[in-house]
């Protein structure tokens, strides 16, 4: 819900984001006991990784600090991405989402389950899924003033065909001389958790 204080804070924060490549996608105020809670969600093309929130979360602290628009009362700045189950509300969602799955609410009162193939700015080619996995998947043209509400769907079990091709070329481990050298990695690093 748009508020004027919210309209001016993505005022000051639209140039800031482009600046950094980056889309202000949604911006809200809300109250958290006695602070309130400045949320802010950015995306690009790729995804956005954890050390561009952090820089731009810098640079948003930076001009709040200078501008009045938050007062003198204090306030908690969170800075992240839409996240896995994003809804779809504009032409560059849906292009971020090609190859996803999304649940699509019709105007008509309709729902389909479709994984969006390709999309410009009137619409999107989408792959239907079959109903309890009956039949075969459907092609359908979909204009983007038929859907009243589309979200992406988080896929646990997804067989990603590129990635199975790619399996296919791999030696089965059964195969492998066990004298054969091995060398052992930690995984242990930066958890990427940084406080924004």
């Amino acid at each position: 819900m748009s508020t004027p204080q919210t309209d001016r804070l993505r005022a000051l924060l639209e140039p800031l984001a482009a600046e950094a490549g980056l889309d202000l996608e949604d911006v809200r105020i809300t109250q958290a006991g006695s602070r309130r809670q400045v949320q802010i969600d950015v995306d690009a093309d790729g995804g956005v990784d954890l050390d561009a929130i952090a820089d731009f979360s810098r640079e948003v602290g930076r001009a709040l600090d200078d501008s009045d628009l938050m007062g003198s009362a204090a306030y908690l700045l969170e800075v992240g991405s839409p996240g896995a189950e994003r809804p779809l509300v504009l032409p560059r969602h849906w292009a971020r989402a090609e190859g996803r799955l999304a649940k699509i609410q019709l105007v008509d009162g309709g729902e389909i389950t479709a994984r969006v193939l390709e999309s410009d700015e009137e619409g999107a080619l989408v792959e239907v899924q079959p109903v309890k996995g009956r039949g075969r998947p459907k092609e359908r043209r979909l204009a983007f003033a038929e859907v009243a509400k589309a979200r992406v769907q988080v896929e646990f079990n997804r067989k990603d065909d590129a990635l199975l091709d790619e399996a296919e070329d791999i030696v089965d481990a059964d195969d492998v001389d066990d004298t054969a050298d091995t060398a052992d990695t930690d995984g242990a690093g930066d958890d990427g958790s940084h406080d924004a």
